[in-house]
């Protein structure tokens, strides 16, 4: 296992960070468990969970799992989303950012959290209030670093700017969906974080399962595809621009005797500004094709034609800067 910066913090982690999301769920606790045992084993320090995964239920098997090795690890979670039917009970205001994180804290068990980070945007709160409230978890040494997930870049910046205008502390990392067939990041997003130097932990590596190599143009049966609603819904990933980056997926596997899991999940790892993507699994057969991503470099020559299929089309004001760009 490799490791990284995250963003311009001194904080190392590890290439590749263990998503917790089915922890609880379609995942049991023993798995869970095993899976990051495992993980530690091989090298990687840095979990991803969120207050309302499973209703907190992943938080609590994170907990169970880092005791007696908190120092080791490098965990992370979210505040934001809805966590009671209370009307203060959603969002980045101040009182729910202290809940949350109280709650999350207590949940895993442990006094401080590593990275805290802010699970969308919330059009209803002062950033202000939110990054106070953030700067002051920090300085109380509750939350270490802090982070953001599900940004437009113009939010992001926004951020940036009131965090340098007033002294606070800095988002260092974003949590944008990202992967070989869900490229927006790489409209503005992207050179954004390169320039202000924000670490990318990606969700959704795998596009929800569909580069796995599981599914065929035919409707699926089974997994998170199956959903009518969502990121992951079938209906947003089955159109042909995507079946075109998974059958090349399929053929660069076949090359390098990998699997499509493990193609999709290195090309992450070679594309400038990704720190570490963040992999999740149901099953430990599953957590082990992931795991197989790490400890090879793919060919210059697949790494490049899995970048053409998969890169958005050129469009303004791209076309219309990269027509005037100066040749120093």
């Amino acid at each position: 296992m490799k490791y990284r910066l995250l963003g311009r913090s001194g904080l190392a982690v590890s290439e590749l960070c263990l998503g917790t999301m089915t922890f609880g769920n379609t995942t049991n606790e023993q798995d869970s468990l095993e899976m990051i045992n495992r993980f530690v084993e091989r090298g990687g320090n840095f979990l991803d969970t969120a207050n309302v995964y499973v209703s907190g239920r992943s938080e609590e098997i994170v907990g169970k799992a880092i005791k007696g090795r908190r120092s080791e690890m490098v965990v992370a979670t979210k505040v934001r989303m809805t966590t009671s039917p209370d009307i203060n009970g959603v969002g980045l205001s101040r009182k729910h950012i202290m809940d949350g994180v109280e709650a999350s804290l207590k949940r895993l068990q442990t006094d401080y959290i590593d990275l805290y980070q802010v699970h969308v945007w919330d059009h209803a709160t002062p950033i202000e209030e939110t990054l106070r409230t953030l700067d002051d978890l920090v300085t109380s040494g509750k939350v270490r670093y802090i982070g953001c997930s599900n940004f437009f870049a113009w939010q992001l910046m926004k951020y940036l700017a009131w965090s340098d205008a007033n002294r606070y502390v800095r988002f260092v990392s974003l949590q944008p969906q990202y992967s070989l067939v869900s490229r927006q990041m790489d409209r503005e997003m992207m050179s954004l974080c390169l320039e202000e130097n924000v670490g990318v932990i990606p969700w959704a590596p795998l596009g929800g399962g569909f580069l796995t190599g599981r599914y065929d143009r035919t409707e699926p049966i089974e997994g998170r595809l199956t959903s009518k609603v969502g990121e992951s819904a079938w209906a947003n990933r089955a159109n042909e621009q995507n079946f075109a980056v998974l059958d090349a997926v399929m053929a660069a596997a076949k090359e390098l005797d990998k699997t499509p899991a493990q193609v999709s999940l290195n090309w992450l790892l070679q594309r400038e500004g990704i720190t570490s993507p963040i992999f999740g699994a149901s099953t430990l057969a599953q957590y082990e094709d992931n795991m197989g991503a790490i400890g090879w470099t793919m060919p210059e020559e697949v790494w490049n034609r899995l970048d053409e299929v998969s890169a958005l089309a050129e469009d303004y004001p791209n076309r219309f800067i990269a027509k005037f760009k100066r040749p120093f």
